[in-house]
């Protein structure tokens, strides 16, 4: 059994790291490089990077971010953030960043999966999804949204998530992060639901985003969905579920973890 990933993220708007519920109402979570040290340092196995307003302003993320980040930290990094070619995501990782993270960009010129797969390798590459419950003549369904770090210029590209989880994979993504809108800051779970559906169709590393508020919920959504990997930000900002403990308590639970060695987290 491959261990699970305990990832934070970073949800970061006028250089600051913030939150919010369901992509709006964002507050102040602290200063970007503190964070990404107490992260270092609590043993989280990987952390992720969104400039969450670069997409909706037309930008791209600012490489000098990435590289003050990355000279704090030794533990795998994504970015994201308005990454539209190559050269810009050479940049980045060049900066220091170990995966590129892309999701409005891709949904604009999808061949852009096929063009960072290539020059980089699928395992750079990664494709956020933000996804929201619908219904569809009668019927319930899963849509996509674009442009979400800025809730007055969200887009609904009209686009199914199944179908692009399935296209991204064609051409050549490594990694897909499915963020479940509907859950997202809400913290009442995973959308165990959704994440089990596109679980069935993804045959690459599937990471969950959205609604973690106990360590129960990362429980289940890695024994009922099938995640590589879960992400989540509030619960980990605010110190109440302390990543030792909480991957302790889960491999207590029968769930692979990479335990830190120095670690002597108490299993509660």
């Amino acid at each position: 059994m491959v261990a699970v990933r305990i990832i934070p993220c970073l949800d970061v708007r006028a250089g600051r790291v913030v939150k919010g519920v369901k992509f709006r109402d964002h507050v102040d979570m602290g200063d970007i490089i503190e964070r990404a040290r107490a992260y270092r340092d609590q043993g989280a196995d990987e952390l992720v990077f969104y400039d969450i307003t670069a997409s909706p302003e037309q930008r791209s993320v600012e490489v000098e971010w990435v590289e003050r980040v990355a000279a704090e930290i030794d533990i795998p990094f994504a970015v994201a953030g308005g990454i539209r070619d190559v050269d810009r995501a050479r940049a980045v990782l060049h900066a220091g960043a170990d995966k590129i993270s892309v999701n409005s960009p891709a949904l604009k010129r999808p061949q852009l999966v096929r063009e960072l797969a290539d020059t980089f390798g699928s395992q750079c590459v990664v494709i956020g999804i933000d996804s929201m419950r619908e219904v569809v003549n009668g019927k319930g369904c899963y849509r996509l949204r674009a442009n979400t770090g800025d809730p007055d210029n969200m887009i609904d590209p009209d686009l199914d998530t199944r179908a692009w989880v399935e296209q991204v994979q064609r051409l050549g993504a490594g990694e897909i992060v499915l963020n479940c809108m509907d859950a997202d800051g809400v913290q009442d779970g995973y959308d165990i639901d959704q994440l089990a559906e596109m679980r069935t169709i993804c045959d690459v590393p599937l990471i969950a985003s959205g609604g973690a508020g106990a360590r129960e919920h990362f429980l289940e959504v890695f024994r009922r969905a099938d995640v590589d990997g879960a992400l989540a930000a509030t619960v980990f900002h605010s110190g109440r579920i302390p990543i030792p403990a909480l991957k302790a308590w889960l491999s207590a639970n029968g769930i692979e973890t990479r335990l830190q060695a120095e670690s002597t987290a108490p299993v509660q």
